[in-house]
């Protein structure tokens, strides 16, 4: 038999296993986290965990939960919904975009105070004087139109008696990471961020102050399973992790607190 021949005949041979073996290779599950800015510092690590565990990758996007809540509203392909608020999500289950019982609350949230290694004042000590204090002339929040922490941020404001007095100072951020980044560059002297932003490398060196939790609503973050998800055994599996699992021990390293362990209400001084 001519050698060409033989090769063709073995080439052939070699496709028609392949073509025949192909279907024994499962593809890898992948959901699609819509996640609320505040979480850019842990959910990378809960969904590497979560990768590694059980195969299926995550892929996240992060933004501002009122930009995503529009977006998963005009049919964003998501599979779940990490929310900063409990508002968003319940809008979502009301509208029948989200599943009615798939909403967990994963965390509470923190407001802090920060201003960066060389301010003059010292929030720890001064508290919200820092505020009133001449060479702070920007203070950067969240868009409240669109994030939780915005409107938090503002109710503390308002707690303290403040917010008038400070309000022409605001500069906002799209959502929690970009009010943190105009602190971090220098076009704000002062930012009342996410707690979890405080302990991440690029910010953990500052001057945090954290705010009173009675002088503004529970930031009560919940998930939500979305019903157009595509993956939906799989999202399940990640609330769980993330509710109930190693995702739980990720969430309090980043200062996030657990919802069962609310602390009592403290007395604003």
């Amino acid at each position: 038999m001519p050698a060409g021949k033989t090769f063709l005949q073995a080439t052939t041979a070699l496709v028609a296993l392949l073509c025949i073996a192909a279907p024994a290779f499962p593809q890898t599950k992948q959901i699609r986290v819509a996640a609320a800015s505040d979480l850019q510092t842990a959910m990378p690590e809960i969904a590497k965990a979560f990768e590694s565990k059980t195969g299926i990758h995550v892929e996240l996007i992060f933004g501002s939960s009122g930009n995503f809540f529009a977006q998963i509203q005009n049919g964003a392909p998501f599979d779940l919904f990490f929310s900063a608020d409990s508002e968003f999500p319940a809008r979502l289950m009301r509208s029948g975009r989200a599943e009615a019982r798939g909403a967990s609350v994963y965390a509470i949230g923190r407001l802090i105070l920060w201003m960066p290694p060389g301010a003059t004042c010292n929030p720890q000590a001064e508290k919200w004087n820092c505020l009133l204090k001449p060479e702070v002339s920007r203070i950067a929040i969240a868009n409240p139109a669109h994030a939780p922490y915005g409107r938090a941020a503002i109710s503390a404001l308002q707690s303290a008696h403040l917010y008038e007095r400070v309000r022409a100072k605001f500069v906002l951020g799209e959502n929690i990471s970009q009010a943190a980044q105009f602190v971090q560059s220098g076009n704000a002297q002062a930012g009342i961020l996410a707690y979890s932003q405080a302990v991440s490398p690029a910010m953990r060196d500052g001057k945090p102050w954290e705010i009173p939790t009675d002088t503004y609503p529970p930031i009560e973050q919940t998930v939500v399973l979305l019903k157009a998800a595509k993956e939906k055994s799989a999202a399940r599996d990640f609330v769980l992790f993330v509710t109930e699992g190693a995702g739980r021990a990720a969430l309090e390293k980043f200062g996030f607190r657990p919802p069962a362990a609310r602390p009592p209400k403290e007395r604003h001084k």
